[in-house]
């Protein structure tokens, strides 16, 4: 799991607290992230939006605290604010911004909470309880550097069905990784998948939610070497999952006609996949730094194209440090970002027009009209200042055929984004 312990921080050592808990196992930390963003042109409606959320991370090492070898815990809760900006600008395929929605408009939100405990020297690594999928499956955190949201920290559309949801939403479950080799890892895991549109209820909190007895299962391999003389780091990861609960089609009704033409029950498909590569590289080094230099990050995404109305993503992009110019923290990108929807969603929203009516929401929100496919280029610029401690990231966006129609006029899009870890 990500975590802020070793960050810089804008309060320091907290006045010695943070050196009396970290001696004793206790690593706790807090960041506030605000981000400001508006179209300047195209979309559904000229809009700016603010949205940010505040985060308590708690990190415990019980060698520490009580001796206990090996053995960590780890939890994660959040409190948010604002309106999701892709609302506005009538995109809900690809939303521009990290931080909107799913905090439950509650005190504190519930992200994950759960236990994790090393065997065989380290070989083998256990983790039960609360966890957010996308914390340990189909994760990159380079691609995070973005403020799209879409690769951050997976991919969509793996992280917006059930059994796969991502941060902030906590899955029920327990993850399995073994290190067979130094630059090699297998992982497997076992979640509940919620039929709730909220995993845990509104604040994440309710564990023992109906319904869930339907499980996914996660599967991913990995690879991290090392090239030349100048230590090339490399992540690369295959991976899929399985959920074997009951979709309706979103298209077919029990005899493969429209649904919507012949009013007769929803065909249902038994079980829904997903799969994934993802991949980033350095292919320059410019420091020490594990990530110093300019690297290479992209991925495929696939899921279930009959009940998943996003088919298929990919994406590629470059983020270079700011070692060349003198300013090691620093950090410029560039990406592109193409996501197919589904024949089967297309189908139904083409019987949906002939019919004359609304067009259904699917798990990417409200839909403007008839959905094929969407582009989204983003460049940024992030600067540290305030002893490190703080990123003030600058950036753009171009969406071509905004929510994946053409019902809207291409968008641009500007943003700023501040992050303070205290």
């Amino acid at each position: 799991m990500p975590t802020l312990h070793g960050a810089p921080h804008l309060f320091g050592d907290w006045f010695g607290t943070r050196k009396w808990l970290n001696r004793r196992g206790l690593y706790l930390n807090v960041a506030v992230n605000e981000e400001y963003m508006g179209n300047v042109r195209g979309g559904r409606t000229r809009s700016d939006v603010l949205a940010g959320q505040v985060a308590a991370e708690l990190d415990i090492d019980w060698q520490r605290l009580a001796g206990v070898s090996g053995l960590w815990t780890h939890l994660l809760v959040i409190n948010g604010h604002g309106r999701n900006f892709g609302y506005n600008l009538g995109d809900s395929v690809t939303n521009p911004e990290q931080i909107y929605g799913g905090r439950g408009n509650v005190v504190a939100h519930l992200v994950a909470m759960y236990a994790e405990k090393t065997f065989l020297r380290k070989r083998i690594v256990v983790s039960a309880e609360d966890i957010p999928t996308g914390s340990f499956f189909a994760y990159d955190y380079v691609a995070c550097s973005f403020m799209n949201v879409s690769v951050c920290s997976n991919f969509a559309p793996g992280k917006y069905v059930p059994g796969g949801r991502d941060w902030p939403s906590g899955n029920l479950g327990g993850v399995v990784r073994a290190f067979p080799a130094k630059k090699v890892y297998v992982m497997g895991g076992i979640f509940a998948v919620s039929p709730h549109a909220y995993n845990g209820g509104i604040s994440g909190w309710a564990l023992a939610q109906s319904g869930l007895g339907k499980v996914s299962s996660q599967v991913e391999v990995g690879w991290m070497p090392w090239f030349g003389k100048h230590a090339l780091r490399g992540n690369y990861k295959i991976g899929a999952w399985y959920d074997n609960s009951r979709y309706p089609n979103l298209y077919a009704d029990i005899h493969g006609n429209s649904f919507q033409l012949t009013g007769q029950p929803r065909r249902y498909e038994a079980g829904m996949s997903t799969a994934w590569f993802m991949f980033d590289q350095m292919l320059v080094r410019n420091g020490p730094g594990v990530a110093e230099g300019l690297l290479a990050v992209g991925g495929v995404g696939y899921s279930q194209g009959n009940v998943v109305a996003m088919r298929d993503h990919e994406w590629i992009g470059l983020v270079e440090t700011g070692s060349p110019w003198h300013r090691r923290e620093d950090q410029i990108g560039a990406m592109f970002q193409h996501m197919d929807m589904s024949r089967t969603v297309s189908r139904q929203q083409e019987s949906s027009r002939a019919l004359g009516l609304p067009y259904l929401a699917n798990q990417w929100g409200p839909v403007w009209g008839v959905q094929r496919w969407e582009n989204v280029y983003e460049a940024f610029y992030s600067t540290h200042v305030l002893r490190n401690s703080t990123t003030m990231q600058f950036d753009f966006q171009y969406l071509q055929h905004p929510g994946a129609t053409t019902t809207f006029r291409d968008a641009a899009v500007m943003g700023i984004q501040f992050t303070a870890n205290l």
